[in-house]
């Protein structure tokens, strides 16, 4: 059975290239690279994030990688492929939207991040209530916090305060959010050349795990 150590500079190269020869026949053409080289690894470093994030959080997680083809529906930009590889890891068997962990691998960098993108419309409401309480003021916490080691982190939304709630509640960024992840960024890509990947994104995934335990606790 195959091991996973850590993707290869060809992995690297392919997205590099495919950014900058994006079209069907330049794929069609590298097709056996994709999948030796990035496709077939995926999946062998999902599974073992998988168990990784069972031992960090001590909760089981379904791993999902993201499609290469690009849905060009709605889009102005018709390029047929996501130059880049996109992992996500879901905890199992939870009732209110969850935070997930998310690698995102592009021919110039590598970021790592937890939280949640975007709460959807039944889970947005339970998301204020909670930051209207004391969780609310962790948040408020831990947002400043990541922010002065760097972490990268959007801002809200919103202009204002939601209906609903006091124009000077004290927790106002968080209440102004409809969704929060904490990002962090590397300036290569390189950091998945390196062997042990698996045990060195849950290294850097332990940073997050502030963000993670407390969006966990939303119900």
């Amino acid at each position: 059975m195959a091991q996973f150590d850590c993707f290869d500079a060809e992995a690297v190269g392919f997205l590099q290239e495919l950014k900058a020869n994006n079209t069907k026949d330049w794929f069609a053409a590298n097709k056996a690279t994709y999948d030796t080289h990035i496709k077939a690894p995926s999946k062998l470093f999902a599974e073992d994030m998988e168990l990784a994030l069972r031992d960090l959080t001590g909760q089981d997680h379904s791993g999902k990688i993201f499609r290469i083809h690009r849905d060009v529906r709605f889009s102005k930009d018709n390029t047929p492929y996501n130059a880049h590889l996109h992992l996500a890891f879901l905890p199992t068997g939870q009732a209110v939207q969850p935070p997930m962990w998310f690698f995102g691998l592009s021919p110039e960098k590598l970021s790592l991040g937890c939280g949640v993108f975007q709460y959807d419309k039944w889970a947005l409401d339970t998301f204020r209530e909670a930051m209207a309480g004391p969780l609310g003021a962790e948040l408020t916490q831990i947002t400043l916090e990541m922010r002065k080691r760097g972490f990268r982190i959007s801002d809200p939304e919103l202009k204002r305060i939601p209906p609903g709630f006091d124009k000077d509640h004290p927790h106002e960024e968080v209440l102004r959010r409809k969704g929060f992840a904490v990002w962090m960024d590397t300036e290569t890509p390189a950091f998945v050349l390196k062997s042990n990947l698996t045990e060195l994104t849950a290294a850097e995934f332990a940073k997050l795990m502030p963000v993670f335990q407390l969006l966990s606790r939303i119900t």
